[in-house]
């Protein structure tokens, strides 16, 4: 992950282009409707039960329109609600609470639903000594709140991008003609980086574990497969479960002895939490 500093920018960036997104030159509703001195009081209440994450960047979404808001969350990160639970109390300039309104609760819905699907995962292998792995099929530009929703429902994240692991699949063996020379290659280039190496059958892994890969990917493959591939690895190298991981299939992965379980429906199949936000006074 980023650090807290670039995790930061990187938030604050996000919330620049979701709210010129959505307001443009104006909000022609609010701004007829509302007067610009009136102020408002509103909560947030939870019409489902999951993990909530993501309020804190909703706060800064509101703040963005209105710096003197006042933001009083009843849920912290990663913490589970219960349907009709207010998730958080705030009041500031009308306007502002109307206007921000979408933006803030598509960020806290897309990131609960993220983090409720990691945590319903993560129960199911729970003390198997498996991980909960997201993957890089994120929202484009979400990239970063995504991977903040998977570890806040009790998940790890896999690489960031493309530049901090290297992760060899099948057309990169084809271009570099086997398993072997792409990691000598990648080696040559990046002495200290990891390497993950896709692999779908038990020629490949036993490749895989010659080269020195520091990662081995058992892609696809069925239970008596894996329990054999992880069998072959003997600890010389982590392991990886991925494809076709689903809740009923999960925990069956899980006893193979895998190390890791990455599941790119956590953040591509994701179903938004609900949440509805609710005026309770104006002034």
């Amino acid at each position: 992950m980023l650090r807290k500093q670039e995790t930061e920018s990187a938030m604050q960036e996000i919330i620049t282009r979701a709210l010129e997104e959505d307001i443009g030159p104006g909000d022609v509703t609010t701004e007829a409707v509302i007067d610009e001195e009136k102020q408002a009081k509103a909560v947030w209440i939870a019409k489902q039960d999951g993990v909530i994450s993501g309020l804190y960047i909703a706060e800064q979404v509101f703040r963005r329109l209105d710096v003197g808001l006042m933001w009083t969350p009843l849920f912290g990160e990663g913490e589970r609600a219960k349907s009709g639970d207010v998730l958080v109390r705030f009041s500031g300039r009308a306007r502002a609470l109307l206007t921000a309104e979408r933006t803030a609760l598509n960020i806290v819905q897309r990131m609960s639903g993220i983090a409720t699907m990691t945590a319903a995962m993560a129960e199911l292998i729970e003390g198997s000594g498996a991980t909960i792995l997201d993957t890089r099929k994120t929202a484009p530009g979400l990239r970063e709140f995504d991977k903040l929703a998977v570890k806040a429902g009790g998940g790890s994240n896999h690489r960031l991008g493309l530049y901090d692991m290297a992760m060899i699949k099948e057309n990169h063996i084809r271009a570099a003609g086997s398993i072997a020379e792409a990691v000598r290659k990648i080696r040559k280039q990046h002495t200290s980086i990891k390497i993950e190496v896709e692999t779908t059958n038990l020629n490949e892994v036993d490749e895989a574990l010659r080269a020195g890969a520091d990662i081995i990917m058992l892609d696809n493959m069925d239970l008596e497969t894996m329990r054999k591939a992880v069998e072959r690895i003997g600890g010389k190298a982590k392991t990886e479960a991925s494809g076709n991981i689903t809740n009923s299939r999960i925990k069956q992965v899980a006893e193979t002895g895998v190390d890791f379980i990455s599941s790119g429906a956590l953040t591509h199949s994701v179903q938004a939490f609900d949440i509805s936000q609710q005026i309770t006074d104006i002034f």
